[in-house]
């Protein structure tokens, strides 16, 4: 089974509602394993490769600010359908729109405060890590608890 990998930016807003640890809690006991994480400030060119599909919106300057405002915790993790459990479990843009239960439908009503931002295919998810983190920041290592998270013919 092909394990997916994923990046997760957890957002000014998150930062300043003290949602750290909640986000981060809620990936491990999806069972996803933290190969990468840590602390930084984005600067305009890396917001503005990240950010293309929207830099010529008029509403981007003010998410380029936004993003901006404090340091964001950036974490690289690894799962089984990842990508799609994790989009699962962060809930809509739309935050709004959020089911309770999702990160975004317990905690948000914003779409540009939205908490957090998880890759949306497997593809752009090996891409996004490569932007934010070097090849010496990504760990591989064996969790102890895979044969309790995954079935036998999951691993």
């Amino acid at each position: 089974m092909t394990h997916e990998k994923s990046l997760i930016i957890i957002k000014p807003d998150a930062i300043q509602r003290n949602l750290i640890g909640e986000i981060i809690s809620r990936m491990e006991k999806k069972g996803l394993k933290i190969l990468g994480i840590k602390m930084m400030d984005l600067h305009d060119a890396l917001i503005e490769e990240h950010y293309a599909h929207i830099k010529d919106k008029p509403f981007f300057p003010g998410i380029r600010d936004f993003m901006k405002a404090t340091p964001v915790i950036v974490m690289a993790v690894e799962g089984v359908n990842a990508v799609s459990a994790i989009r699962l479990l962060v809930g809509p843009t739309k935050a709004w729109e959020g089911a309770a239960g999702t990160i975004r439908g317990d905690f948000s009503l914003s779409t540009q405060s939205n908490l957090v931002h998880a890759s949306d295919s497997v593809e752009a998810g090996e891409v996004e890590i490569a932007r934010f983190f070097k090849k010496d920041e990504i760990f591989a290592y064996d969790r102890i608890d895979t044969d309790f998270v995954y079935a036998e013919h999951k691993k």
